[in-house]
């Protein structure tokens, strides 16, 4: 049973920092792509940042040079470093894993999905 479980979240002022984590079980870590997705309110989820089978990352412009993106295979651990954060950065944040191990941020892409952990920025 595949499961992700999110951590991390919380509330900051803008140009602060938070860092989110991603503990992932139940499937063979290294083959599958995993990713970050947000959800702002009344706003549809989007995709933030992706890392493949093979390590390389890539990122959705609005957060490029803010975000940083970085995994532990031994801990089956996804981490993602949010600097610089903007008010327009509030949003639930998700993590994601992709069997097909790709780099995308297509949803469609993703069979897995942890809840959630809300990031509130303000201003």
């Amino acid at each position: 049973q595949v499961q992700l479980v999110e951590s991390g979240g919380g509330s900051v002022q803008a140009g602060g920092s938070l860092s989110l984590s991603c503990v992932a079980s139940g499937y063979t870590y290294s083959n599958y792509a995993m990713a970050w997705f947000r959800q702002a309110p009344g706003k549809g989820r989007e995709g933030v940042a992706n890392i493949d089978s093979d390590g390389r990352t890539m990122y959705a412009d609005f957060v490029k040079g803010r975000f940083s993106l970085s995994k532990d295979a031994a801990k089956n651990t996804l981490y993602l470093q949010m600097n610089s954060l903007k008010p327009e950065d509030t949003a639930i944040y998700y993590c994601a894993a992709s069997q097909f191990g790709l780099g995308t941020l297509s949803e469609i892409s993703y069979n897995y999905w942890g809840q959630g952990t809300q990031v509130t920025v303000s201003s």
